[in-house]
């Protein structure tokens, strides 16, 4: 790489200058984004455990989607409330668990996913409080991609207890409001 020489530096300067004041305009340019959600509640039994302590995961999730012209945004917020009777140190409750956000366009019949990223969830599901306490959140980073009208998103949960021979058990919750 060649370093610029002393009669070169006014002009990288300049040019430095203009780069910065133009993202800086770009970003103040990009509109605000409304976002419309939707929320829905489960409880979720672990399939791996059939003893005496009660083992539903309530999980709550609200997915929220907006629109820049043709591009879609979507996010996923997941809470939960795990069960205590687990150790607290148990890392072993689930062999996956994951969370995918979609952008989906609405159309007769089956709507089409046109974008979708899966987000890790084991980790933050088996962390627990010193006394076992197993509740938490996560948002998802936002996806977006270029959709029609009445694109909406929508996101599932995916848990595969901990050597229950199942693999991955897809949980669906209420999508977006369409866009």
């Amino acid at each position: 790489m060649n370093t610029p020489n002393a009669s070169q530096l006014p002009v990288v300067a300049a040019m430095a200058l203009l780069a910065a004041t133009t993202m800086a305009t770009a970003a103040t340019a990009a509109p605000s984004l409304h976002y419309k959600c939707s929320s829905s509640t489960k409880s979720i039994d672990d399939a791996a455990y059939s003893g005496p302590w009660p083992d539903n995961w309530d999980m709550t999730l609200q997915v929220c989607a907006a629109r820049s012209g043709a591009t879609v945004y979507t996010y996923a917020d997941v809470r939960w409330d795990g069960p205590a009777f687990y150790a607290t140190s148990d890392a072993t409750i689930f062999d996956g668990a994951k969370i995918r956000v979609q952008i989906m366009q609405s159309r007769q019949g089956t709507d089409p996913v046109v974008a979708e990223q899966d987000f890790p969830l084991k980790a933050r599901l088996e962390k627990a409080t010193p006394r076992g306490d197993r509740d938490g959140s996560h948002r998802t980073p936002v996806i977006s991609h270029r959709a029609g009208g009445g694109a909406y998103g929508n996101a599932v949960v995916f848990l595969d207890w901990h050597k229950d021979g199942h693999g991955y058990q897809a949980h669906d919750f209420k999508a977006s409001p369409s866009l």
